[in-house]
């Protein structure tokens, strides 16, 4: 096991949009976690992403899905109740839903996952693309990582929320242009731990290769819900692809620099 926690890639500007959408994860995780259970049920079947519900963009009618919730009673015990949750055919929330299932998520540990790596990595991209740009590539990355899990699983009701697919979309970004960034990692072998220096072309691929791993799986057991890997995969593609072209058009052209080791200095 393996867990990054810095690297050597120095940036030229102060990253605001990453530190924005870091403090507004975290506010509204904050508020999400003290809502009533019944309400957040509500607030992730509203604003999470249920790729089930894409269908209703083109033939508009209600869809109704049925669940079997156990049910605990004093007086008659334990017994199984029918449960419908009914999901309007709305265009606007199902488009808006792919941008406000960025910024939910369901424990500590899933947000502070993802936005550890978009700390670590979405720095350097900002820097340079620039904030307005980053911005763009941040939320395009997401929704074409939540469209990619569609492809998957069409028929899906269970909601996808978290950043996740955008920080995909920057680690892809990152490793396409900056593969040979020194990233200082921690390393957990058994009972021993260890910091190592490795290019972050490993510690990404690595990654990567998980993630496509763990959804080839999912997809082996022909299983729904849990971890939208997929969505990993296709944002971590989707910023590869798409992270080129912005460079090209916010710089005017790729720097063959930031890909290739850094000479040595020769002494005067």
């Amino acid at each position: 096991m393996f867990f990054p926690f810095h690297d050597d890639n120095p940036t030229r500007r102060v990253a605001w949009v990453t530190y924005v959408i870091i403090a507004l994860n975290a506010m509204i995780f904050l508020w999400f976690n003290y809502l009533p259970a019944k309400e957040k049920e509500s607030v992730i079947l509203r604003r999470g992403f249920v790729p089930a519900r894409v269908g209703q963009i083109f033939h508009q009618k209600p869809i109704v899905e049925s669940k079997m919730i156990p049910v605990f009673s004093p007086f008659f015990g334990k017994r199984v109740v029918r449960h419908d949750l009914i999901f309007p055919p709305d265009r606007k929330a199902i488009f808006i839903s792919t941008i406000t299932s960025l910024f939910l998520h369901g424990s500590w540990m899933h947000l502070i996952g993802n936005m550890w790596f978009l700390w670590i990595f979405g720095t350097n991209v900002e820097d340079r693309l620039g904030h307005g740009p980053f911005l763009f590539f941040y939320l395009l990355g997401g929704i074409f990582a939540s469209i990619f899990h569609w492809t998957i699983d069409m028929g899906s009701f269970a909601p996808v929320i978290g950043a996740s697919g955008a920080v995909a979309a920057v680690l892809g970004a990152y490793a396409i242009t900056w593969p040979w960034a020194r990233v200082h990692t921690l390393v957990f072998l058994f009972v021993f731990v260890t910091i190592i220096e490795v290019p972050a072309l490993l510690v990404l691929g690595i990654w990567f290769a998980v993630q496509l791993m763990e959804g080839h799986a999912q997809l082996a057991l022909n299983t729904s819900g849990g971890v939208a890997w997929w969505a990993h995969v296709g944002g971590f593609l989707v910023g590869m692809a798409m992270m080129p072209f912005l460079d090209v058009l916010m710089n005017g052209r790729r720097s063959q620099q930031s890909k290739t080791v850094p000479p040595a200095e020769t002494p005067q």
